[in-house]
């Protein structure tokens, strides 16, 4: 009897339980559904944003809402900046306690060119964006100059960044380089005009460890990784070739094709001046310059040097170093 008594004293514990859970269930509210940490990110950045937004808005002189239409306007991303991450929280901006009818300036702003307002610039982008191509910035041709990072980007700017884009990238760089600018345009060049090669496939402007800021270790490595048939190795090597591809060409731009510094058979014979050899047309053998010599074979050593050495870049021909094919 008393096993019956303790187990009809434990059901119905439970079931009084069970009603009470019941009753609580039903009087308490449905509780409001989580919010999600997109949604927070959002709510709160858009709320700090909206200091500046409500002066700021679409009929701002410059296109401060664009901003929303860039990667630094996505809210969703906890790392996206604020208008304050970048300009600072310019209180005496915002509240112009003085009633001035021209505001204080924020704490920070982004279009001066003396050297302290790009040190302020350029130190307020590098806190987010370091590492990668940028890691070597500290010390880089750029940094020494006082170049501030608004020179070439464009933050506010809806679309792609002008400097970002292929098509457009070569205007701001023509903007500061501009031999560099008519050199591309002379008759054999790089279709850098066409958009078909960036600076940027060359040249790392953030920083690098070779020389005119370089993408690559070196001149050769860097025309290498389009130009992989001059690489080699070949049985017989060019020494000035496999030296400095500058030796011979100048890389924006030449009247002279294939972007040669000299016309031939001169270029070469800044090298090689050979007295037995009939190519110098100054020595004497038998080449009038103004006859072009007086055999047919003569012509044609006097009009390039490549007609018969073809392999300029290097050769595996079993003639020995006369880089012919």
């Amino acid at each position: 009897m008393k096993l019956w008594h303790r187990l009809a004293t434990i059901v119905a514990l439970a079931a009084g339980l069970a009603t009470g859970t019941g009753a609580l269930a039903a009087d308490k509210p449905a509780a409001a559904p989580a919010k999600t940490f997109s949604n927070t990110v959002t709510g709160k950045a858009l709320e700090a944003d909206a200091v500046c937004t409500k002066c700021h808005d679409e009929n701002e002189a410059r296109p401060a809402l664009a901003m929303y239409k860039t990667r630094h306007g996505v809210k969703a991303d906890g790392r996206t900046p604020g208008c304050q991450s970048c300009h600072g929280a310019s209180e005496a901006h915002v509240k112009n306690e003085k009633g001035a009818s021209v505001r204080p300036i924020p704490d920070r702003m982004f279009t001066g060119r003396n050297k302290s307002d790009t040190a302020k610039i350029n130190e307020t982008c590098n806190s987010c964006h370091q590492g990668g191509k940028r890691a070597l910035w500290e010390g880089s041709k750029h940094h020494r100059d006082d170049v501030p990072c608004t020179a070439c980007h464009q933050v506010h700017t809806h679309g792609k960044d002008r400097v970002v884009d292929r098509a457009t990238q070569k205007d701001v760089c023509f903007a500061c380089h501009k031999s560099e600018r008519a050199e591309s345009l002379r008759h054999s060049a790089h279709p850098i005009q066409n958009g078909k090669v960036a600076c940027s496939d060359c040249h790392n402007p953030h920083g690098s460890t070779a020389p005119k800021l370089l993408a690559r270790n070196s001149v050769n490595d860097t025309c290498y990784a389009c130009h992989a048939e001059k690489r080699g190795p070949f049985l017989w090597e060019h020494p000035a070739a496999s030296d400095n591809c500058t030796n011979c060409h100048t890389p924006h731009g030449s009247n002279i094709q294939p972007l040669l510094k000299a016309r031939q058979p001169w270029l070469c014979q800044e090298c090689h001046a050979a007295p037995n050899h009939p190519s110098p047309a100054y020595s004497g053998n038998g080449l009038p310059v103004s006859q072009g010599g007086v055999a047919a074979a003569q012509q044609m050593m006097l009009r390039g040097c490549t007609n018969c050495h073809s392999q300029v870049h290097g050769t595996n021909h079993p003639s020995g170093p006369r880089y012919t094919r």
